[in-house]
């Protein structure tokens, strides 16, 4: 039996790092100092399409301060070959290229940037650039590209394959749901603008701190694109200030930071304007048709789920947003489409839960629509159809507790209360609605390394590669390695967001919480071994003949399980064999999970709308989560509140505009792009169902990232429904669709 059980794994602690943030001894990347450091500011093409004729930048040179203008025609020599510019998650296709040449792809691209002494100056010369275009025609406008889009290309992504006679069914069943879904371009607007400073060395050696959620997928892009060493670069992005998948992939600022250090041979830092920042990434634009059919007792006979989105011309991007249909409820027939319309922008890129918030919006207001036409209640539905096997597969799940997260939640928010006839609910001049939705994602798990070092003093340093992006990974870290190695939380040292340390993917995708919790259990149980070890080398050593599954590390002392009387302090281990430490690192594989894994969780809303105005306030949220081993019970419920809010700006605010005539995003500021404000968010409230599951990994974890946003979305879109009586099938919901 354990000497004790854990004391920090699953507890509410605060963020460790939280001090340093709110002190200003966090550091991001556009913060780092140097000697030297020039400024540089981007300018961006004003067309869509076409080539650059001419850049005149003699008047930008004549600047008090400017240093420099690089441009496609003087930039440093830059690799030749599409392979240098394709990063660990890059999508097929040719990926873009800052400063290559004279080619426009889109509006709003570098074409230049004006390194100064200070930022102002390099602003201003940037206003004087003369730049003439060869223009070509151009198409943005993507519902105009909807009958032109083509199939996605097969990969990864792919749709799955579809099962039974779907047409024959939807045919033959007796109550049938058909519509369209439609999810406008939403644009990735994370607190910290997107900047990069690169430190360059007298030996030509370059530290860049960039704004990244992988430093090492930065360290092997921008290697591959300035032929460098490994170790003459060194990429570190210790804090970062919101990531949300906007930094999956290296963006274009960390190329032209180190373009300015390599051309003047001393540090430079390029910051992004707002405006700039919307040129990055966005989550594509989206028209889903669903198709069901069922009998007239709700049980499914078949699901249609076809989608076309938006994507650049020069790389495939999708995503599968069209398989979480055949997923969540059990259906034997089953058939997926997805298209892509090509457009003159720049390539989309991951949103929070991409695929599953937009995909499992539409499903949900389908089924939803679906309970209408049945005149069932949609919790029943759900039930009806409720699936103990991944459709797909048809695998068992490692677990699965969504019924439980129906039943919480339902109880919580009240759900028994409810009318079921639209406008049935009211209170003064304000409708009332509410309304349901189920959220899954995926449990997804990757290689990591992890170093342990643990040293006599009682102190232990854990080093990954990996980010902390604002999800409170330093926390859990902290967390797993006290209860790991049996120490106080405080003394626990966290290194990460440096390319230097052991190996990690980047942070995205709910996985790096389950991946580098486990990888550091598996370190943790080296450091074990070797401790008892160097204990059982003592003389009359009290753990003699015991093996390391016979012992743990609790209390500063290496323990027997069975006896905890018999103990060796682990600095007398380490005083007898001359050492001040003890050293591993250990890469944690993965093995393909046997069963199904995923996340769920249930969403209900309530919205109250004036109906003289047409103002929706979503009042009230209840997210029941089932996700495995909550590791920090804190964190954790900041992480899902943090995606109903998202959710919330889906359902009823954002929207990037493009202005087809000139293919140019007319919204490109955080004053007309709208986003949730504190007076938009009321009361939310947060279940973490009990979900123990032995075989997803040695801890029980699955991750939280996303999760939290996935039918939060739906959810308000139905309790509109319920509250009015019109349903809005295009996103964001406003005034004037309510008035249709």
């Amino acid at each position: 039996m354990s000497l004790s059980a854990p004391t920090c794994i699953g507890a509410s602690v605060s963020r460790i790092d939280g001090p340093a943030k709110v002190t200003g001894a966090a550091k991001y990347a556009a913060e780092y100092v140097a000697p030297d450091l020039a400024h540089g500011y981007v300018v961006t093409s004003r067309i869509a399409r076409g080539r650059i004729r001419r850049i005149d930048v003699s008047r930008a040179r004549r600047v008090a301060g400017v240093i420099d203008v690089l441009t496609h025609d003087n930039r440093p020599q830059m690799a030749a070959q599409d392979d240098a510019y394709r990063d660990d998650v890059a999508p097929e296709g040719a990926p873009f290229r800052p400063l290559y040449n004279d080619r426009i792809l889109f509006s709003g691209q570098p074409i230049a940037v004006v390194l100064a002494e200070d930022p102002e100056a390099a602003r201003f010369a940037a206003t004087l650039l003369g730049v003439d275009y060869d223009e070509e025609p151009h198409v943005t406008d993507f519902l105009g590209q909807r009958d032109a889009a083509v199939a996605a290309p097969k990969g990864a992504f792919g749709p799955p394959p579809a099962r039974g006679s779907v047409e024959t069914a939807l045919e033959a069943a007796p109550v049938r749901h058909d519509a369209d879904y439609y999810v406008p371009a939403e644009t990735h607007n994370p607190m910290e603008l997107y900047a990069t400073t690169a430190i360059w060395d007298a030996d030509g050696r370059l530290t860049v701190y960039d704004k990244t959620q992988g430093v090492q997928n930065a360290h092997t892009y921008l290697c591959g694109v300035f032929g460098l060493k490994p170790e003459d670069l060194r990429v570190m992005s210790p804090y970062m200030g919101g990531g949300f998948g906007s930094g999956l992939r290296p963006q274009y600022q960390v190329v032209l930071a180190v373009l300015a250090a390599k051309a003047l041979r001393r540090p430079a830092r390029v910051v992004l304007t707002r405006a700039q920042m919307f040129e990055l990434g966005y989550r594509p634009a989206m028209i889903q048709r669903i198709s069901l059919g069922a009998d007239a007792d709700g049980t499914l006979r078949a699901i249609a789920h076809d989608a076309v989105t938006m994507t650049s011309r020069y790389e495939d991007f999708y995503r599968q947003e069209t398989g979480w249909s055949g997923l969540l409820y059990a259906c034997a027939n089953a058939s997926y489409a997805h298209r892509l319309a090509r457009l003159d922008l720049p390539t989309p890129c991951d949103m929070r839960a991409p695929s599953a918030a937009t995909g499992v919006y539409a499903l949900e207001c389908a089924m939803d629509e679906l309970a209408v036409a049945l005149n069932m209640d949609p919790i029943a539905l759900r039930l009806k159809n409720y699936s103990e096997r991944d459709q797909h597969s048809g695998d068992p799940y490692s677990s699965k507790n969504l019924r439980a997260c129906y039943e919480q939640g339902a109880e919580a928010f009240g759900w028994a209360g409810r009318a079921p006839e639209p406008r049935a609910m009211r209170d003064g001049d304000e409708l009332i609605g509410w309304g349901m939705a189920t959220g899954v994602w995926e449990a997804l798990q990757m290689s990591i390394g992890v170093r342990i070092v643990l040293s006599a003093n009682g102190h232990a340093e854990v080093s990954c590669a990996t980010s902390d992006i604002g999800t409170g990974t330093y926390t859990i870290m902290a967390q797993v390695a006290a209860d790991m190695l049996g120490l106080p939380l405080q003394d626990i040292s966290i290194r990460l967001g440096d390319s230097t340390l052991p190996r990690s993917p980047v942070e995205g995708g709910s996985w790096i919480a389950a991946s580098v919790a486990n990888g550091i259990a598996a370190t943790a149980d080296a450091i074990r071994a070797d401790v008892l070890r160097l204990a059982q080398g003592l003389p009359h050593a009290p753990l003699a003949g015991a093996g390391p599954d016979d012992v743990e590390l609790a209390e500063g002392c290496v323990v027997s399980r069975a006896d905890p009387s018999r103990r060796t302090p682990i600095a007398d281990a380490l005083r007898h064999a001359r050492l001040e430490r003890i050293e591993r690192e250990h890469l944690t594989e993965f093995a393909a999970p046997k069963l199904a894994h995923n996340t769920h969780s249930a969403v209900f809303a309530e919205v109250r709308i004036d109906e003289d105005l047409g103002l929706i306030r979503v009042t009230r949220v209840v997210s029941a989560v089932a996700a495995g081993r909550i590791l920090n019970a804190k964190t954790a419920r900041s992480q899902i509140m943090g995606g109903v809010v998202w959710g919330v700006g889906m359902a009823l605010h954002e929207e990037t505009l493009i202005d087809p005539a000139f293919g140019r995003i007319m919204n490109a500021n955080i004053a007309d792009y709208h986003v949730p404000v504190n007076a938009d968010i009321h009361d939310i409230e947060v279940i973490f169902v009990d979900e123990p599951d032995a075989e997803i990994n040695h801890l029980g974890v699955k991750g939280l990232g996303e999760i939290g946003i996935v039918g939060v979305a739906a959810a308000i879109a139905n309790a509109v429904y319920h509250a009015t009586g019109t349903r809005v099938r295009d996103l964001p919901i406003t005034l004037d669709k309510l008035r249709r």
